[in-house]
């Protein structure tokens, strides 16, 4: 089962940073994809960001593609979202999701985080 071990978001002014977490017990993360979704009021859920250690393979959707940072710390079991330049459009609940294969689709989610809110003022 996934968790979220710490806050991470937060409220932050345009052209801040925050860097939440998961970390997770149960699942070995360096086995499998790990990824963030985000969803805002009133839009469909996001799919963002992706990882897999084991083929050196990160991936990034546009929105986010040079502002966001996704690690993982294998021996933690636990994935990381560096985000930066943060701009109000980024408001979103942030959720860590593990994949059973390395697409940002929802269908994929094996197991969901708990989300921890981002609101990113002007």
């Amino acid at each position: 089962q996934l968790q979220l071990v710490e806050p991470g978001g937060g409220s932050v002014q345009a052209g801040g940073s925050r860097r939440p977490s998961c970390a997770g017990s149960g699942l070995t993360f360096s086995n499998i994809c790990m990824g963030w979704f985000r969803q805002a009021p009133g839009k469909a859920r996001e799919g963002f960001a992706t990882i897999y250690t084991r083929a050196d393979y990160t991936y990034y959707a546009d929105s986010v593609n040079g502002r966001f940072t996704i690690t993982q710390d294998n021996a933690k079991n636990t994935v990381y979202l560096e985000m930066n330049s943060l701009k109000p459009e980024d408001s979103a609940m942030y959720y860590c999701a593990a994949l059973s294969v390395c697409t940002l689709v929802a269908g994929n989610v094996r197991y969901w985080g708990q989300g921890t809110q981002v609101t990113v003022s002007s």
